[in-house]
């Protein structure tokens, strides 16, 4: 059931995340049972005191501030920035300031209801870090526009009139796709997003923020504008006046700073090594790894020919065609960075050479890969920071917040795309008395023909199988009964079956987690621009919790 110790004027609801089956073990016990996994991790975030030690190191640790302020600030007079995101950037220069960092792939339209979650709670932790510490905090926003997975980004999910779901996408003018495929940075929107505005225009519900959201959609993803720009331009809009920082990770400006880092991946491999080690521990202790390792390779891209991984292969190096010693490509990573691109198992330290990080937010997938790296900050003499779980959250209007909590259903149970608990909630509404009359027959009718059975043996003993098989039957009719008692009951209450598939289509549209199916353009057409204000307002930071918002 959901909890219903919060009170109803706060329009929230928690649940418990251990009550979902997708979470798993290492997800679970980060929050409940940190002690387990201690030893793959800088400190709990729920240890005010891990958090002391990790504003020090993050302090402490030598960063070009200037340098990077400097680079930041150019990106964001590039994109037009608003005052709250400048300042912001600017006192990235103070060496006391210290960063929450988040980031996500450049999804189209802004991505799924997570990527907003994400941010805001990088914006919440950035806020709470200078209430309760005292010291300068800012919320960067990774975009990771060198990442090259086109299926993941370009498509936009949105419910219609009907509350049905709709899919629109565009296509890559390249059409390069796979492992090789060049950075999604390099890729160029083109006539198709025109088509995917128009066709999210038509399954919309209009509304009276409608035409205000697709005008400043169009003017942000428009053809000639690159893809991962137009997102960090659309997340700046919507969330830079709070202060959060927009860094474009494809800029080759940055680069520099993490040539040496890179040249030492090159020509040790640790990153790869020290994750595969961890992740033998992990599974060791019974937890997953979510990071597959290949550590006869380099946790890099050679981005000179799309994004080609780099492998050991006997004395050289190979990336794609490209074959060099450790030594020469080494030697190019010093001279040309802007050539490479760290994998997943080195963007977080190269991430945090760059930015002075107290905290990662990351979905479940990212704080079970950081369970593998604490053995590669070491190694590169990074301070590791803390990793912060993002919001979860499901969006429903008053009407399906009032159906949950009315008959207590599980959130949960609305997942599966078929009516096994419609028709639960339905027997649960049927009076007493048929119910009860139901299951007396089914008890009668077993204790009579058991007593048959028993009987009919004296008469002859195969008999007693033709009395087991008539009992069957009869069972299997009495079940049918129920099922047509049940049947009358949907439609004598049809008001029960809209609520119950009204809700269903907010919760889980298609069978999915609603933060991850629905696009944060469906909730800015739906409540308007104030939408991001009320979250950041309403939305619970506990850890482990799973909040229903009534919007």
């Amino acid at each position: 059931m959901l909890d219903n110790s919060v009170s109803t004027a706060a329009r929230v609801l928690p649940v418990d995340i251990r009550r979902f089956p997708w979470t798993s073990r290492l997800a679970s016990d980060y929050v409940y049972a940190f002690d387990a996994l201690q030893p793959f991790y800088s400190g709990n975030p729920a240890d005010a005191a891990a958090w002391r030690g990790a504003i020090v190191r993050a302090q402490q640790h030598p960063r070009q501030r200037e340098r990077v302020a400097a680079i930041l600030e150019a990106q964001q007079r590039r994109r037009g920035a608003p005052p709250d995101a400048l300042a912001a950037s600017a006192s990235l220069a103070d060496p006391r300031t210290v960063a929450v960092v988040t980031g996500q792939q450049a999804g189209l339209f802004g991505g799924p209801l997570f990527t907003l979650l994400k941010a805001l709670t990088a914006i919440r932790q950035a806020r709470r870090i200078r209430t309760e510490h005292g010291v300068p905090a800012v919320a960067i926003f990774w975009v990771h526009g060198e990442d090259h997975d086109w299926d993941e980004i370009k498509g936009c999910r949105v419910l219609d009139a009907d509350s049905a779901p709709r899919d629109t996408e565009i296509s890559r003018a390249d059409a390069a796709d796979g492992p090789s495929a060049g950075p999604i940075a390099k890729v160029t929107l083109d006539a198709s997003v025109e088509r995917a505005v128009a066709a999210l225009e038509q399954a919309l519900l209009p509304t009276e923020f409608t035409a205000g959201v697709l005008a400043s959609l169009r003017a942000h993803y428009a053809p000639g504008i690159g893809m991962a720009d137009a997102f960090a331009r659309w997340i700046e809009a919507l969330l830079g006046q709070h202060g959060l920082i927009v860094f474009d990770g494809s800029d080759a400006a940055a680069k520099p700073l993490a040539a040496d880092l890179f040249a030492r991946e090159i020509e040790r491999g640790d990153a790869a090594r020290l994750a595969g080690e961890a992740s033998r521990r992990l599974e060791s202790a019974g937890y997953h790894a979510q990071v597959a390792v290949t550590e006869a390779s380099r946790a890099l891209f050679d981005l000179t020919s799309g994004r080609e991984p780099i492998r050991e292969d006997g004395d050289t190096l190979t990336a794609g065609v490209r074959r060099e010693t450790a030594a020469a490509m080494a030697a190019r990573a010093r001279t040309a960075p802007h050539e490479f691109s760290p994998n997943v198992l080195l963007r977080p330290v190269t991430q945090d050479t760059l930015f002075p990080t107290v905290c990662y937010v990351g979905g479940p997938a990212e704080v079970a890969y950081y369970g593998q790296l604490r053995g590669v900050y070491e190694a590169f003499g990074v301070p590791m920071p803390l990793v912060m779980p993002r919001a979860t959250a499901t969006v429903v209007d008053a009407n399906a917040f009032r159906f949950l909590t009315k008959y207590e259903l599980p959130l949960e149970s609305l997942s599966a795309q078929d009516e096994a608990t419609l028709n639960t909630l339905l027997a649960s509404q049927l009076p007493p008395s048929v119910e009860a009359a139901v299951d007396e027959a089914r008890r009668a009718l077993d204790a009579t023909m058991t007593a048959v059975a028993g009987e009919l043996p004296r008469v002859d003993p195969t008999l007693e199988g033709a009395a087991r098989s008539t009992l069957a039957r009869m069972q299997d009719d009495l079940t049918k009964l129920q099922a047509k008692v049940i049947q009358a009951a949907k439609r004598k209450n049809e008001t029960l079956r809209r609520q119950f598939t009204h809700a269903q289509a907010q919760t889980f549209p298609g069978g999915k987690p609603q933060e991850r199916a629905l696009g944060l353009i469906y909730f800015l057409n739906k409540y308007g621009p104030s939408f991001v204000e009320r979250m950041v307002d309403d939305m619970p930071a506990d850890m482990g919790t799973h909040a229903v918002i009534a919007l």
